[in-house]
């Protein structure tokens, strides 16, 4: 029971790792350029967003959601017995 335990702290410090890099990855992935303005048209700033870089964004979520329920998993299990 004690190793389970464990293991739970660890799943939930990762997770919160995940979501860190998870929001770095999102704020990674904007992207925007600035044009001046030149004569009438006024100034523009286009945003892209980078795909690679949300993808990571994603999986990182998903992966840190997937610990999070084996970790809430093991400490009901560990508290039932």
């Amino acid at each position: 029971m004690r190793g389970s335990s464990t293991v739970a702290a660890v799943e939930l410090g990762l997770v919160v790792l995940g979501l860190v890099a998870a929001v770095l990855s999102w704020h990674h992935s904007i992207r925007t350029t600035t044009f001046a303005a030149m004569g009438q048209a006024p100034e523009f700033v286009a945003t892209r967003y980078v795909t690679p870089w949300l993808l990571l964004a994603a999986v990182l979520v998903a992966i840190a959601g997937l610990l999070a329920i084996d970790a809430v998993s093991r400490v009901v299990r560990a508290r039932a017995h």
